[in-house]
């Protein structure tokens, strides 16, 4: 059955982040490039485990959200042309991550 409703992508981690944007033109690497730009990993940050400037990994959420939430139009995904999801985690330390998907129609 083809349903509309609404799909939330969720990252269940304290480093990571949902974003939606372009990818392929340069667009992924320009955010990320950005992130590196506002949040520098050196021994600024209060938050001291893991690797050198691990802090700025857990404040990362605060630009790029754990979360986004999308329309569903008859059982297809509607982004934008060039939209893409992307998971966004700047923590070299963990390699394993979650996404949890629900369905609200």
């Amino acid at each position: 059955m083809d349903r509309d409703g609404l799909l939330s992508v969720f990252v269940p981690h304290a480093t990571a982040g949902i974003a939606v944007i372009e990818t392929g033109a340069g667009s992924d690497d320009d955010l990320l490039a950005t992130l590196h730009h506002l949040l520098p990993a050196d021994d600024r940050w209060q938050h001291r485990h893991g690797s050198p400037g691990h802090g700025r990994d857990h404040v990362l959420p605060a630009f790029v959200p754990p979360h986004a939430t999308l329309p569903v139009i008859g059982g297809r995904l509607e982004l934008g042309t060039w939209q893409s999801i992307c998971l966004v985690d700047t923590n070299k330390d963990k390699d394993n991550r979650q996404v949890r998907l629900s369905f609200l129609g």
